[in-house]
């Protein structure tokens, strides 16, 4: 396959490199010190699953240069994403598929807004990976997780194309009938974690042991979950016992990426991980006021940033 990489960050960096070891033509959208880097050196990959080196690398800012491809893996910052799409319009051809692998719940639908709903397939990542330099992806969890559907859950061709070409890198692949569902189910999760771990400046495993912040947390997790079903999302009736659980085996130090960069000072996705839960449930009817607490506190730093 032709594959397109928008965004050769940790998770398009790392799939990208794994699609062109195994023989697929893979071109990175990338730009500046980190483009200048692939272009010269190749895409290094750091990961516990073992370190490779993409070389030569095919490697552009610009999609305009690239032309029609037959996959997009649009895998850029949610804050990107309306800026992205319109610059993959140039790679969309007749029979192109594109991916979104980001945080999130709403890219399909911007995304689509440029480039025609009907190129879309859902997709979901669990991957923890990042920018470690210039021309350098570190990739640091044993998960490496992806899962795909089409939005109105059926099996198509184009859909059991990409499920066996990612297979052959040796990630775990799964195929859902209910894409939407699985996207919030690890929104729930990664949306109250941001919120609380943004809040706090602590790790996971540090505020999960707090009674009174785990207390807020659940709440958090009951939040998002409840504008899921007022949406008519079908999510597990056990799903917030799920994901405290899921949260109590989580690694004590983690922190979620946007945690970092609110850390740090960097711009986040405050908008599409925290933000969004107060508009749908207004939308919706669905009280949300710890989340729109947390947006709330969050968003002057935000601006700054």
């Amino acid at each position: 396959m032709r594959i397109a990489i928008m965004g050769t960050g940790g998770v398009g960096g790392y799939y990208g490199g794994l699609l062109s070891r195994k023989g697929q033509e893979v071109i990175f959208i990338a730009r500046g010190a980190h483009l200048q880097a692939i272009r010269e050196k190749g895409l290094q990959v750091n990961s516990v699953h073992g370190d490779f080196l993409v070389s030569p690398a095919k490697a552009t800012a610009d999609p305009a240069e690239v032309g029609p491809v037959d996959l997009i893996l649009f895998t850029t910052k949610t804050y990107h994403t309306d800026i992205a799409a319109q610059a993959i319009k140039p790679m969309v051809g007749k029979d192109t598929v594109v991916v979104p692998l980001l945080n999130g719940i709403d890219a399909a639908e911007r995304i689509g807004a440029y480039v025609g709903r009907e190129h879309l397939v859902g997709g979901v990542t669990w991957l923890s990976a990042a920018i470690g330099g210039p021309g350098v992806i570190g990739q640091y969890s044993q998960f490496q997780r992806v899962v795909l559907g089409e939005f109105d859950g059926k099996l198509t061709p184009r859909l059991q194309t990409i499920y066996e070409t990612l297979q052959t890198t040796g990630i775990t692949v799964e195929l859902s009938d209910d894409i939407s569902k699985v996207l919030w189910t690890k929104f729930v999760f990664i949306s109250a974690i941001s919120a609380l771990g943004s809040l706090t400046r602590a790790t996971i495993g540090e505020y999960r042991q707090v009674p009174e912040t785990r207390e807020v947390l659940t709440e958090a997790i009951r939040e998002v979950a409840a504008v899921a079903q007022a949406r008519g999302v079908k999510l597990e009736g056990d799903l917030v016992e799920k994901t405290l659980e899921f949260i109590d085996n989580a690694i004590p130090d983690m922190k979620t990426s946007m945690q970092r960069d609110v850390e740090t000072g960097r711009p986040s996705e405050l908008e599409s991980m925290i933000g969004v839960v107060p508009r749908l449930g207004r939308q919706s009817g669905v009280a949300t006021p710890v989340m729109r607490l947390a947006y709330a506190v969050l968003k002057p730093g935000n601006l700054k940033a």
